[in-house]
């Protein structure tokens, strides 16, 4: 009898020893199975898994687990905003709009990527806005189009549209965009009434051209610190924010809940558009498109009106200390040069993760080659998610693929 209570305990000794082993402390007191890395959380931002010339959602990235999403912005309604932002400038304008008299409003346009959607919609929401639309992104392929300022009809040209490529290969050059607004400036002369760009790196670029047309308006987008003063300034005559902050911040939150449990809807509402249990909420707007599992902030229109309300500093005072458990996250940058990215995106970052308790190891590229972020993307065991940011749209598989191991 006294040997099989000894075998009993044994093995219940046993018993516990293998569970306590398998089973890891959850924050709470909980216990949770170890968590491979295939099945933890991930969150595309700012460079949306898609096919860089359809423009086609990547759904096999997108559904690698329950837990991936992707967080940016309303890339088609920004073009749209960025359009109509100036065709009300140019219907304001009583005189000196047309500067060689010809009766056509004459543009040239500062494309960041022909492969990158992002950039795509912009270039459609200018030529929609202003009538030069004729289907296609491509930068040669426009109609001329027209608008009314002032009860007169003037027709609209894009003089030229061109991809900005810095001698490296990096896209969204904003030296390439120096070097192009100087040759435009000598090719067309007074026939440049209008600079368009899409984004605000590239706009600053066509600006520091020594021969810049004085008093053309140009216009970026992004709402960079530099951008928000030349506005001031009267230097840059709009931009178009994309709330940077709320991506940022978005970006970190859903990551958050994701690790801390939440799931499905409340994985995109907890913190962003209802408060958490710290009473967190993001002040901007988003929506949330449940097909392609992506968070999208709304876009705004910074001009000389309201520069002043997106200046530098202008943390969202709706996210706040919380004693949240320590996590590590994985983040990768595409590009250690990209002017959004670099002066925007990744300081915010550092401001709101602390608040969330969440410990960042950033990881910056090249802006040419994946595997300038790749070959860092690694010691994946050591986080308990990852936030990635690719060179090219079509390249998520890259990264999905080392989490498999």
């Amino acid at each position: 009898m006294k040997k099989s209570i000894k075998l009993l305990l044994s093995a219940l000794l046993i018993a516990s020893f293998v569970l306590g082993v398998s089973c890891s402390k959850k924050d709470g007191g909980a216990t949770s199975a170890k968590v491979e890395n295939k099945n933890k959380p991930v969150v595309f931002y700012n460079r949306q898994p898609s096919d860089p010339t359809s423009g086609k959602i990547d759904t096999a990235a997108m559904s690698w687990n329950d837990s991936t999403y992707y967080v940016g912005f309303d890339a088609k309604g920004g073009g749209t905003v960025q359009g109509e932002m100036i065709a009300e400038y140019l219907k304001t304008q009583t005189k000196n709009i047309d500067r060689n008299n010809d009766g056509i409003i004459g543009y040239v346009l500062c494309i960041g990527d022909v492969g990158h959607n992002d950039s795509n919609a912009r270039t459609e929401g200018i030529r929609r806005a202003l009538g030069t639309w004729n289907g296609t992104t491509d930068p040669t392929n426009t109609k001329i189009g027209s608008i009314v300022i002032e009860g007169k009809t003037y027709k609209v040209k894009e003089l030229e549209g061109k991809a900005m490529t810095g001698n490296d290969g990096s896209t969204w050059n904003a030296n390439a965009a120096t070097d192009a607004m100087s040759g435009w400036a000598t090719k067309f002369g007074k026939q440049i009434d209008l600079v368009v760009s899409n984004n605000d790196g590239m706009a600053m670029g066509c600006l520091q051209a020594s021969n810049y047309p004085q008093g053309v308006p140009i216009f970026g987008y992004d709402a960079n610190a530099d951008a928000i003063e030349a506005i001031g300034q009267g230097k840059l005559t709009g931009t178009v924010s994309q709330n940077v902050d709320a991506q940022a911040t978005a970006t970190l939150q859903v990551l958050r809940n994701l690790m801390d449990g939440i799931s499905g809807k409340e994985a995109v509402e907890k913190g962003i558009t209802t408060p958490d249990k710290y009473g967190n909420k993001i002040s901007a707007p988003t929506v949330y498109k449940e097909d392609e599992k992506a968070l999208l902030a709304l876009n705004a229109a910074v001009t000389a009106k309201n520069w002043q309300e997106y200046k530098a500093g202008n943390r969202d005072k709706g996210v706040k200390q919380t004693d949240a458990p320590k996590k590590k996250v994985l983040l990768t940058v595409y590009n250690s040069s990209d002017n959004f990215l670099s002066s925007s995106y990744v300081p915010a970052l550092e401001y709101y993760a602390p608040l969330l308790g969440i410990d960042l190891n950033i990881v910056q590229g090249d802006g040419q080659n994946e595997n300038s972020c790749t070959d860092r993307f690694d010691n994946l065991n050591a986080y308990d998610a990852y936030a990635i940011n690719m060179v090219k749209t079509n390249s998520a598989a890259d990264y999905l693929n080392k989490l498999k191991y």
